[in-house]
């Protein structure tokens, strides 16, 4: 199995929330749906507890197996950027597991460059929840 050019990564504070996160609430999961206010913002659930849908594409896992889906929506604007989910004081009024700390994730972006785009042309589709990922 080849690795696939990294299309999202954690920042240290975003990754030692995470870890916090995962030991309260056991394995969790990432979905960034768009959407305004909060919805645009990558929100945190205990896996199995949100339903992925069947156009969601699987980005990647961060720190270590935690997977991070977007909306294919959502993916039409932000095929072409490296995410990083980094954490900010503030609360957002969604549901994702954060919000009672006193912090939100969110995310930071960039252009991928020419050498990692031809690297995804080379890869095969990023997987779907259709898949069964």
């Amino acid at each position: 199995m080849t690795t696939r050019t990294a299309r999202v990564e954690l920042t240290p504070a975003a990754e030692e929330l995470l870890r916090r996160l995962t030991g309260t609430h056991g394995p969790v999961m990432f979905h960034q749906s768009g959407g305004c206010c909060d919805g645009s913002a990558p929100m945190c659930y205990p896996r199995g507890e949100f339903r992925v849908g069947a156009s969601d594409v699987l980005l990647g896992h961060v720190a270590g197996d935690v997977p991070f889906w977007m909306s294919a929506d959502q993916y039409r604007y932000w095929s072409h950027t490296h995410l990083t989910v980094d954490v900010v004081p503030g609360r957002g009024s969604g549901f994702s597991l954060e919000a009672p700390e006193g912090v939100r994730f969110l995310l930071r972006s960039r252009l991928l460059t020419d050498e990692e785009l031809g690297r995804i042309e080379t890869e095969p589709p990023l997987p779907t929840g259709a898949d069964g990922a």
